[in-house]
């Protein structure tokens, strides 16, 4: 990529993500995202459509990433779900910056729902028996939604209470998803 152009989007995006932690999403102008990047309109319309595309695309790298650092440590999340419970809460907080700009206010409840549906896709791909499997897939929501509910009402606890009591619990459950 050309190095304007890595430079205009970083510029883009550390604007996006100052003013973003101030204010809602929907208060963001395009206007004052440019002034603050100190770049033309035109210049960030020919990176993204509008605000909430470039909201769209930094939560979805965020996410991406999250996926990357779980898988990262380990692939199958079925035969060691306590592991795998470790390596969420690890990967969710060493993304917690981004995640609480990012994912604050009414976007809150939308990361888990879109880790669960990523982290579910990849799952799938290994285990496509558990697809058409509503109690493998309850299972699935559960842990996901659960590790990710104890992470984001629990930050001021510390991580690794939050991550022990998580894979007891996780650890609890396997025993209904592990067995085919």
């Amino acid at each position: 990529m050309d190095i304007r152009i890595e430079k205009t989007q970083k510029a883009i995006k550390n604007a996006f993500l100052e003013l973003r932690s101030r204010k809602n999403l929907e208060k963001i102008t395009v206007r004052e995202l440019c002034e603050l990047a100190r770049i033309n309109k035109s210049t960030f319309y020919s990176h993204y459509e509008d605000i909430y595309a470039l909201a769209e695309t930094m939560e979805s790298d965020t996410i991406t990433e999250v996926i990357r650092n779980v898988y990262r440590q380990q692939e199958d999340p079925i035969q060691n779900p306590d592991i795998f419970t470790r390596n969420m809460f690890l990967a969710l907080t060493s993304s917690n910056a981004l995640i609480r700009i990012l994912f604050a206010g009414k976007e809150k409840s939308r990361l888990g729902d879109c880790l669960e549906t990523e982290l579910k896709k990849l799952i799938l791909q290994k285990y496509p028996e558990y697809r058409n499997d509503t109690e493998k897939n309850i299972l699935l929501s559960c842990c996901v939604q659960g590790c990710f509910h104890a992470y984001l009402n629990n930050q001021e606890e510390d991580i690794d209470t939050l991550m022990r009591i998580s894979e007891m619990v996780v650890r609890r459950l396997a025993p209904l998803y592990q067995n085919k």
